[in-house]
Parts: structure tokens; C-alpha cells; sequence
């Protein structure tokens, strides 16, 4: 299984779709697909409502192993796959839409851009980690963002002052 992340995580995500398992991919994987690997993740976070031993059948079936807790290895590739706990969410904000990517491998369901800018953002905004800035700022260089959308969520955060950071820094 020598590919790309993904390919990984659209062979993952069809997978668990095939077995009825909705999936969002987030965190630093999405940030490594819409920056092609400007920033470079090992982790695979999907985002799932079903429980995990339903997720750790559905994905024995394409040679990964649950290796503890939420986490999942494969031994031909790099890449783990983890699962946080449910909701799909970004601070405060739940998360209802998501991009879809159909490939060669499959297809992946993951944060939008704008939405993959503000999970980014929210770990500036709450541990003040700049990294997450730079990787906000990376994908919003590269795609189109709803700025008005990051925003409205960066003042419901209670987070202007660090938004205006962001929005300068564009």
C-alpha cells in the first residue's frame, strides 16, 4: 500500500462507506491534500458517529488493524488512521457539509477548505501554535475560502483580535 495520503484515505473512506459507515476526514490530513504535502501529516482523523467496532470490521477487510483505543495501522504504509470522537465539529461550530473527492481510489469525504482553515485556526485560536496559523494561511493561499463564513465563527469564538492576524497575514 505504498501511495499517497490520498489515496490512503479515499481507500479508507469507500471502504467505510461501502459498509455503511459515513466518515469526514479533518486535522492535518486534510491540510496535506490541499497543500500537496506543502505541509506533510502521518494521521488520518476521521470523523464518525458509528461505533468503533463496526469501523474496526469494516476496515480489517482492507488489511488495517486496531492498534489502540480510536487507532488503526496498516502494516504495508506510513499512515494511522484515528478516530476522535463525534461530532463533527469546529469549536463551537458543528460541522453539516463537507467536500467530496471521487478518484481513482475511491472516494473521500473531507473538510472543505474553509472549514479545514478554521480546524487550523481553532488551534491557534485556543493553544496559540502558530503552526496552525501557517497551515491556515497555506490552504487559504492555495483554494478559494469563505472569509465572511471564518469570520462570523473567529467572533463566536471570541477570537477577533487573533482573526485580524490571520485576515493580515493573507
Amino acid at each position: 500500500m505504498k501511495s499517497d495520503i490520498q489515496t490512503i484515505a479515499s481507500i479508507v473512506c469507500d471502504c467505510l462507506l461501502k459498509h455503511g459507515i459515513d466518515a469526514v476526514l479533518s486535522g492535518g490530513a486534510v491540510v496535506s491534500i490541499y497543500t500537496n504535502n506543502e505541509y506533510e501529516s502521518k494521521d488520518l482523523d476521521f470523523i464518525s458517529s458509528s461505533d468503533i467496532k463496526t469501523i474496526e470490521k469494516a476496515l480489517t477487510g482492507i488489511g488495517f488493524s486496531k492498534s489502540s483505543g480510536r487507532h488503526f495501522t496498516h502494516p504495508k504504509t506510513e499512515y494511522f488512521i484515528e478516530f476522535p470522537k463525534p461530532p463533527l465539529a469546529i469549536g463551537n461550530m458543528p460541522i453539516k457539509e463537507w467536500a467530496i473527492q471521487n478518484n481513482k481510489a475511491g472516494k473521500l469525504q473531507l473538510l472543505t477548505p474553509t472549514h479545514s482553515v478554521m480546524d487550523r485556526l481553532a488551534g491557534y485560536f485556543h493553544w496559540n501554535d502558530k503552526q496552525n496559523l501557517d497551515q491556515a494561511l497555506m490552504i487559504a493561499k492555495k483554494h478559494p475560502i469563505k472569509i465572511k463564513e471564518i469570520e462570523r465563527w473567529a467572533k463566536n469564538e471570541g477570537e477577533e483580535q487573533k482573526y485580524e492576524i490571520f485576515r493580515k497575514s493573507l
